[in-house]
């Protein structure tokens, strides 16, 4: 539970520490916020976001601190705070709640009047180091060789991301607060942000190079590990990413005026992308680098075979057989038994069958069928499945009462799973059948969407080594990047209906995709 809570919070911190630094520099570089002179309201809408995002920023990393603590308690519930905030993790932690809280007081102070220059620069400061200091605690310092350039290279790469994403983020709240029109120049704006994102871009993408060279190591680790794999998933959203980029850099240049709603909905899709990667890179702080796992290594023969399609297993065994070899749902796992990778295998051919049938639905729904458009039903019927089937070992097949057996992390991921599945169902069919408008309630699926695939990412089970956890967590990637790219597509579906059939494509077809990689689902 710890681990899984504790991915989440990092790649939260993450995205709430890269919209304060990024307002910093988009106040400084894009708004051109001047010391002494009194904030405008977009210069005070961007102090309040970063303020908000500084304050929830403290907030995650002072819980960040007390799940450490609470992981590292004794039998007795008892937690060593003297030995445990003589730790690099723990003292860098505690800095880091500090420097958050710090830049929001500058921020919110700084909306209320003019601000001296003493004051614009402590809170460039203060916010700088709140994120660079997360290297402090990064893989970097582990390391015997090249310790003190990996830091810097962490420190750089993970900055220039903040200024990206935290840049994107201010850049939509401008849109969506209603600036988006004279006499803001957004056209100029935009063209400012362009420039800075572009260089943040590329300073992202050669010090993730670097990174990847000293962490990664060598091709084979690209398939054969936890780490590599989850690089190549940053590396799958980050290339979109850079294609909306570009798209909308393009578009700005040729603006004279205002870009108007496309840039701004492309935008909404690069940022929702960006912070994907975010929470990817979350994942990756809580797995070895890649470079370091050696026995334990998958050979691509091995993860090939678990997406070499096969005839779907559509008989289950019997629970009885599972419940009595199975070790117990709330003890530590030794082995993984054959008829627990029957089970598995089972459920996840079967819900490749409900997700194909709403892909193929869904699709026929766009050709013009409208008896398809009742489609996301099926999502009812895929939630009870995957509710009773995907723990048999807790209630309701199993001994393990719900409760308790909630205090597991993959437990506790398959039941939020379980409620995503409930709430695509009931919004999108109430969505498709005009009971709900599709503004607002048309983006409850595509967020949903976007929600799942990032959570397929930060997605673990407690096994018994690093191995047969990464073989039976290697489908998750390309799931988890189906769902985020089928999630952004239908948004700009609902967004931006200029932009033509291809978004609907694009996210019917991603769909699809995710059912036929569940329907060829092998863990041997």
């Amino acid at each position: 539970m710890a681990g899984f809570v504790d991915v989440v919070l990092r790649g939260l911190i993450l995205v709430l520490t890269s919209v304060a630094l990024g307002g910093v520099a988009w106040l400084r570089f894009v708004l051109r916020a001047e010391p002494h002179v009194k904030p405008d309201a977009p210069t005070a809408l961007a102090l309040r976001a970063t303020a908000a995002a500084g304050a929830g920023a403290a907030l995650a990393q002072a819980t960040v601190v007390l799940v450490g603590l609470a992981s590292v308690a004794d039998a007795h519930g008892t937690w060593p705070l003297a030995a445990f905030f003589e730790t690099t993790f723990a003292l860098t932690a505690s800095a880091r709640v500090m420097l958050a809280a710090a830049v929001a007081a500058l921020a919110l102070t700084m909306t209320r009047r003019a601000a001296p220059r003493g004051a614009w620069t402590a809170l460039a400061v203060t916010a700088t180091l709140l994120v660079a200091s997360s290297a402090v605690v990064s893989h970097a310092v582990a390391r015997v060789e090249w310790r003190a350039p990996l830091i810097a290279l962490d420190s750089a790469h993970q900055v220039a991301a903040a200024l990206w994403v935290g840049g994107l983020a201010h850049l939509v709240l401008l849109g969506v607060a209603g600036y988006a029109s004279p006499p803001i120049d957004v056209g100029a704006v935009a063209r400012r942000f362009s420039t800075l994102a572009f260089r943040a871009m590329a300073a992202i993408v050669l010090a993730g190079l670097a990174l990847t060279f000293a962490y990664v190591g060598g091709l084979a680790a690209f398939v054969g590990t936890a780490y590599g794999v989850m690089v190549l998933s940053k590396v799958a959203l980050l290339v979109p990413a850079l294609a909306l980029a570009y798209v909308n850099m393009r578009a700005v240049r040729r603006a004279s005026a205002a870009p108007g709603a496309r840039l701004f909905s492309f935008v909404e899709v690069e940022l929702g992308l960006g912070i994907t990667i975010l929470f990817a890179a979350a994942s990756l702080t809580s797995l070895p680098p890649a470079v370091d796992v050696t026995t334990d290594r998958a050979s691509v023969g091995e993860v090939a075979v678990r997406f070499a399609p096969a005839a779907p297993r559509l008989t289950s065994p019997p629970i009885d057989e599972l419940l009595r070899v199975a070790d117990p749902l709330m003890g530590r796992q030794v082995e993984r038994k054959p008829v627990e990778r029957a089970w598995s295998e089972y459920n996840h051919h079967w819900a490749g069958f409900f997700v194909v049938t709403m892909g193929a639905l869904a699709i026929l729904h766009f050709l013009g069928v409208r008896a398809a458009r009742h489609w996301p039903l099926v999502f009812l019927g895929l939630a009870t499945f995957l509710f009773v089937r995907n723990d048999p070992r807790a209630w309701p097949l199993g001994p393990a009462g719900f409760w308790e057996s909630l205090t597991l992390p993959d437990v506790l991921q398959h039941r939020t799973f379980v409620l995503l599945v409930v709430a695509f169902a009931v919004f999108e069919w109430m969505v498709r059948t005009n009971r709900l408008a599709e503004r607002p309630w048309g983006y409850v699926f595509p967020l949903l969407c976007a929600v799942g695939g990032g959570l397929l990412l930060t997605h673990s089970h407690a096994m018994f080594n690093l191995k047969e956890e990464f073989l039976t967590e290697v489908t998750h990637a390309p799931l988890g990047i189906l769902g985020a790219f089928a999630g952004w597509g239908r948004w700009l579906e609902v967004r931006l209906p200029a932009a033509g059939r291809g978004p609907g494509w694009i996210w019917r077809g991603c769909f699809t995709a995710v059912g036929l990689i569940l329907l060829f689902y092998r863990e041997a």
